[in-house]
């Protein structure tokens, strides 16, 4: 059950900002974002090593890709593609809006079932695959400006004990200054621990189980405006430290 978060705002030097939390079975092995495709050379993603894709990525044209489960279709299964090709297909595309188009066409059966989030500086995008027992199609929701959270299920859907708690946390924190590197606050939110009474520990930012499963990497993404000069994304990682994780910038 990964998170993403999405502060879309369009009139702003640095219009998309992005949080995320990579929840996995810890044994899984995976690369950090890099440029791992050689088919693909425009491409920074980080690369699942089992079934060769990714879950969040960005190219050199300014598109922005991430691919989260939804709820009960944790993994991969016999027959199915991986959802990670979905995040490598759409950075394909030159701009979220026709990346968003193209993969809507797509059989969503072929696939268990995901969250798939496109963006750029002008245009966000969450596209919904039911899986199997789904009917194939894909929806295409644009991402309205403001502040919005996936996780497994629907956009700001509150009836996620992880949404229900934290939206309102990040609506109210500091925003991020990507000029000054001022991450405090989204950084202190993702590393949280803490869940709403009664809800398992599956339902806070950072998860910790004694099954194997847990969070595993964060990202934090800052994406310019059309008008800032050459100006590139800036990408700050961790794959280390729940509490105190060390960021490395991967983009910038």
């Amino acid at each position: 059950m990964c998170t993403l978060v999405i502060l879309s705002r369009p009139a702003e030097p640095w219009p998309l900002l992005i949080a995320a939390n990579r929840d996995e079975m810890l044994n899984r092995p995976s690369r950090p974002p890099g440029r791992h495709w050689p088919d693909r050379p425009n491409v920074i993603a980080g690369l699942d090593e089992l079934a060769g894709g990714s879950w969040l990525g960005l190219n050199d044209e300014g598109v922005l890709a991430a691919v989260m489960n939804r709820r009960g279709s944790l993994g991969p299964a016999e027959g199915m593609r991986s959802r990670g090709e979905l995040v490598l297909e759409a950075l394909d595309h030159w701009d979220a809006r026709e990346a968003a188009g193209a993969l809507v066409e797509l059989d969503a059966r072929s696939y268990r079932a995901f969250n798939l989030v496109i963006a750029d500086n002008r245009d966000v995008y969450w596209l919904k695959g039911l899986g199997p027992d789904g009917s194939g199609a894909v929806e295409r929701h644009p991402v309205p400006p403001g502040l919005s959270m996936i996780t497994a299920s629907d956009r700001n859907d509150r009836t996620s004990a992880r949404i229900r708690t934290y939206l309102p946390k990040f609506e109210a924190a500091a925003v991020p200054d990507p000029e000054s590197g001022d991450w405090a606050a989204w950084e202190a939110l993702l590393a949280c621990r803490s869940h709403a009474p009664g809800a398992a520990p599956e339902d806070a930012m950072t998860i910790v189980t004694d099954y194997g499963f847990g969070t595993v990497s964060r990202s934090l993404i800052a994406i310019p405006g059309v008008d800032r000069g050459g100006q590139r994304p800036i990408w700050r990682y961790a794959d280390d430290g729940l509490d105190r994780p060390r960021y490395a910038t991967i983009a910038g």
